[in-house]
């Protein structure tokens, strides 16, 4: 006796006789468009963006200030090192909290704290019961304008990070990522993500003050608050907090990153590995562009959701890849178009292959009505699910701040979607996704791929 069904598989879930099951139909975008703010900027050039979002009784908060090297820099910095140190111990202490007392009174209003670095910004994060906004701000004015870097917290968190950036460089995706960050930016500082451990252990805590001092300035940075708060009230409560918060100058942003051209892919030899990272990048246009929207459904109809032609393609049809996607990346000065996929070594150049090919196909083959408007539901949707929260919100808005943008830009951001016809879809794709357009790196044993690498063209070789 045969046993029953207990469950659908996914593809029964997803499909029917007549074919693929409709997406349902999206809500009016209601709540942000109805949401109060105030958008104002202090005596002390520091930005403030409140926002009232009251679904539940807590306040989220962003800082974020541009945090490159004031002195110029390179790749070869120590910038980045003392940056990272900075970051991982600006909350341990100040002058009149230890860092025992700055966990202890975050806590007791059911709040958190922490900051971290990148190349172009450094980024607070915090959250509270709303009861508790006037503490989180008291603590975080404390550690902007008070941090004392104890020399145990240095020595401990330096360590930590030794041995963090040892492991992190030890994975393949972070090889790929370094690899790509220098074959498109060269000696840009925002080609160095991570710095070197050695440059870890060599950071003293003269250097992390002086930069500090330096760098962590209130003009130029923009703090974003949204949560169960009036916004007259949270800039009034911002302005008490952060009024002391001063310093000489404007907080540094990075120069231009220098445009991507297309070009041959490099192989980085990985010595025994099984597995290969294909990262492929292009040249793209930032939100600002009116062209955006159109670039923004034809990246989801070739790899940006599930869905897409190439998921459908290596992943689906033909399993040479549990992870394939495109996406782009935003900069203060621009953007890229960036497509991922690890394959298994004996497939790399077949998976190489669809996804140049799939490139073309969408120029040459232009996405249907259907697709782009499957396309489009996503897009919607996901935009009203990763704002539908306060922290969603807030990380977004400072997110699109950096960009000269803001809340009405996420506000009419459906109505632009909606507007897309399938024709600037398909000049988009044709002008955007040409294989020539892209470079990038692989990351995989070179003994084994450079044989049918070099049949299929297009890599070099080091």
């Amino acid at each position: 006796m045969t046993a029953a069904k207990t469950h659908r598989p996914a593809d029964e879930i997803g499909r029917t006789e007549a074919g693929p099951r409709p997406l349902p139909e999206l809500g009016s975008q209601k709540a942000a468009a109805e949401l109060s703010t105030v958008d104002t900027t202090l005596p002390n050039g520091l930005r403030v963006i409140a926002v009232r979002r009251a679904t539940v009784p807590m306040v989220e908060l962003r800082l974020r200030v541009p945090f490159a090297d004031p002195a110029g820099s390179s790749v070869g910095s120590q910038h980045a090192a003392v940056a990272e140190i900075l970051a991982n111990t600006v909350l341990t202490g100040t002058e009149k909290r230890s860092r025992v007392q700055i966990d202890t009174e975050l806590a007791l209003v059911g709040g958190e704290l922490d900051a971290m670095v990148d190349p172009e910004r450094l980024s607070f994060t915090g959250n509270a019961l709303a009861s508790g906004l006037g503490t989180v701000l008291e603590v975080l004015a404390d550690v902007l304008t008070g941090a004392s870097y104890p020399v145990e917290e240095l020595e401990r968190e330096g360590a930590r990070l030794v041995e963090r950036i040892t492991i992190a460089r030890s994975q393949p995706s972070v090889i790929a990522r370094e690899a790509l960050q220098k074959v498109l930016y060269g000696d840009h500082p925002y080609a160095k993500e991570m710095p070197e451990a050695d440059e870890v252990a060599a950071v003293t805590r003269d250097a992390v003050v002086a930069l500090h001092h330096k760098a962590l300035l209130p003009r130029g940075s923009v703090i974003v608050v949204v949560g169960d708060v009036e916004p007259a009230d949270a800039v009034a409560q911002i302005g008490d907090a952060l009024g002391a918060w001063q310093g000489d100058g404007e907080a540094v942003q990075l120069p231009p990153l220098p445009e991507v051209s297309g070009g041959d892919l490099v192989l980085v030899h990985r010595a025994g590995a099984v597995q290969s990272q294909i990262r492929l990048a292009a040249q793209a246009i930032p939100r600002t562009d009116e062209r955006y929207p159109a670039l923004q459904l034809a990246n989801l109809v070739y790899g940006g959701f599930f869905s897409s032609r190439l998921v459908e393609n290596i992943r689906e049809d033909k399993g040479y890849t549990y992870s394939a996607r495109s996406h782009p990346e935003f900069t203060v000065h621009g953007a890229t178009l960036l497509i991922d996929a690890d394959t298994a070594s004996d497939v790399t150049a077949a998976a190489l292959l669809e996804t140049r090919y799939e490139l073309a196909r969408l120029g040459l083959v232009p996405p249907s009505e259907s697709e782009v408007d499957t396309a489009r539901s996503y897009a919607v949707g996901t935009l009203l699910t990763s704002t539908s929260s306060q922290g969603g919100l807030a990380s977004f808005l400072v997110n699109l701040v950096a960009l000269g943008l803001g809340l009405d830009w996420l506000v009419a951001h459906p109505q632009r979607l909606a507007a897309v016809t399938p024709e600037q879809v398909a000049a988009a794709a044709l002008e955007f996704f040409a294989p020539g357009n892209f470079t990038g790196v692989l990351v995989g044993d070179a003994e084994t791929l450079k044989p049918k690498l070099a049949a299929l063209g297009g890599v070099s070789f080091q």
